[in-house]
């Protein structure tokens, strides 16, 4: 299972630094040719922002990993031990919940724009808007992974490198 996790995980970051490489190379061609010949790319905008809205969404899951989004742990300190694991197991239920409404809407969303076009890239907005869903269920698997961990200890996965006994948001250790 260890491994599996490990390889989904490499996949995912993979992935966002293919995506964040492209989006370099299309700005950055796009500049070189706007100085270079007085022409851009039409169509190099429309992909960096496409690829910046992918990026967000399928990098989530790992920022959820190391406990990197916003957390207000005040009512969590002031409960004992046992009130703040049944405290952190209600917010993973409900971030499941969340998580799982968010991947239907997507989905929806995404059908109803199947027929649409983008204006420059002229690609079906289907796949634009595929990275809602895409990223939420990144999101559940994510959370399914760091669950057990956080909800016992309030600990989150390390950064590769780190020290496990750095302490993390909201007093727990990894």
């Amino acid at each position: 299972m260890k491994k599996l996790e490990t390889l989904f995980v490499t996949l995912n970051a993979w992935a966002l630094i293919l995506m964040l490489t492209a989006m370099a190379l299309i700005v950055g061609a796009n500049i070189a040719l706007r100085y270079t010949s007085s022409h851009s790319l039409s169509w190099a905008d429309e992909a960096a922002r496409y690829l910046m809205i992918w990026m967000t969404f399928a990098g989530a899951g790992l920022i959820l990993r190391i406990g990197g989004h916003v957390a207000i742990t005040n009512l969590q300190d002031a409960l004992p031990v046992m009130g703040q694991r049944i405290l952190r197991a209600c917010l993973v239920i409900g971030l499941l919940v969340f998580f799982g409404f968010m991947v239907h809407v997507g989905v929806q969303y995404a059908q109803r724009m199947q027929f649409q076009v983008t204006p420059a890239l002229r690609i079906p907005f289907l796949y634009v808007y595929a990275a809602m869903p895409v990223g939420f269920a990144l999101l559940i698997v994510h959370l399914l992974l760091i669950a057990r961990p956080f909800i016992t200890a309030g600990a989150f996965k390390p950064m590769d490198g780190a020290d496990s006994a750095t302490p993390m948001p909201g007093g727990a250790r990894g």
